[in-house]
């Protein structure tokens, strides 16, 4: 019976591990989305894995070899709970596949910022709790970075987004946190 099996890859092994692990024959998926990072300074948009470090392989339990996956290029482990590898139900990877642009292929994240450019902020706690700046961009995985106005120049601090209220009265933050 055909089912799809959760590979754990190396760090930025997962290019590699789709590559050797098509080449043995294996069906894989490795689904990529369009993102924003910053790179050499600028906003850039890249392709990368939906899913960092895994892929998704199918396997035919009483016919395929799993052996072979564990000294694959790229691949570090099948993820097992156990003693049982894990396994992905079928309608996940339909799901996944449908929800991927269908001319590239690639998913789309929605922006999670509720935070729009140039929106004044206030930081709710940590050291510099109840400064207050303008919210200039999302900065990776959970983070902002806001223009705060310290020691006479205006200055770009990276935090994380739960410690920024939209808005500058404090009832507007109150609300929030």
């Amino acid at each position: 019976m055909l089912r799809w099996y959760l590979v754990h890859a190396k760090p930025h092994g997962e290019d590699t591990a789709q590559v050797n692990l098509g080449r043995q024959g294996y069906e894989v998926y490795l689904p990529r989305v369009r993102k924003l990072a910053r790179y050499a300074g600028r906003w850039r948009e890249r392709i990368g894995p939906l899913f960092p470090r895994y892929l998704f392989v199918r396997l035919d339990e009483g016919r395929d070899d799993f052996r072979p996956i564990h000294s694959t290029l790229g691949v570090a482990a099948l993820v097992r709970f156990g003693s049982s590898c894990a396994i992905v139900p079928e309608s996940v990877i339909r799901e996944l596949r449908n929800r991927a642009d269908p001319e590239s292929g690639l998913h789309r994240l929605a922006p999670r910022s509720t935070f729009a450019s140039g929106s004044r902020v206030r930081l709710l706690s940590g050291p510099l709790e109840g400064l207050e700046g303008v919210f200039e961009c999302e900065s990776g995985s959970d983070r902002v970075t806001v223009l705060l106005h310290i020691l006479g120049r205006q200055t770009a601090v990276r935090v994380p987004e739960e410690l920024v209220c939209v808005g500058v009265p404090s009832w507007v933050c109150d609300a929030r946190g």
